[in-house]
């Protein structure tokens, strides 16, 4: 780690088996992920009260390349429990990250707003970006409806994609279709 492990501690006594159980947690995250820039390990207990019991939480803030993994689990009665189910959810999201870095899970892209600026009889047109461009579309980009239900100023969504004449849009539909 190019930073050195920061560990804290509130409401319980420190303690050096406790704190050589994280070293050894977070040795075994760096070997998932081993350019783990930093990684900051919190500890509280949260309550003692002798009706309720003691209740525990860990914090994991662990920064890769490009990214920040935060974890909070929390536990009644058992610290031990509460630092495995949080590790093991650190553990988890650096293989995800990993995997997204060497491209073995597939992204989508998100979606982009516009307005179809104009259409023409040849079979393509041009959609109005948020931005200010215009950008081609041709009939084998339409998802839905098709080319010749598309009217001037109808509001779609689009994926942006470089072909050889510059910026297309591909995939264009009209509707509401999850996040964009």
């Amino acid at each position: 780690m190019q930073v050195p492990l920061q560990i804290a501690m509130q409401g319980i006594k420190r303690s050096e088996a406790l704190e050589a159980d994280i070293r050894e947690r977070v040795a075994k995250l760096e070997r998932f992920h081993p350019r783990m820039m930093s990684c900051r390990v919190a500890v509280e207990e949260t309550r003692k009260h002798h009706q309720q019991g003691r209740h525990f939480t860990v914090r994991i803030d662990a920064r890769v390349p490009g990214k920040e993994v935060a974890i909070t689990r929390d536990h009644d009665e058992d610290i031990q429990v509460a630092l495995r189910d949080a590790f093991d959810s650190a553990r988890r999201q650096l293989e995800e990250v990993l995997r997204e870095t060497r491209g073995d899970v597939k992204t989508h892209e998100v979606p982009q707003r516009g307005t179809v600026a104009r259409l023409t009889d040849e079979g393509y047109g041009f959609i109005g970006t948020a931005d200010g461009r215009e950008l081609y579309f041709s009939r084998e980009n339409v998802v839905h409806p098709t080319l010749e239900q598309l009217a001037p100023g109808a509001e779609v969504q689009f994926i942006e994609e470089m072909a050889a004449e510059g910026p297309q849009a591909k995939r264009v539909s009209v509707g509401k279709h999850g996040a964009g």
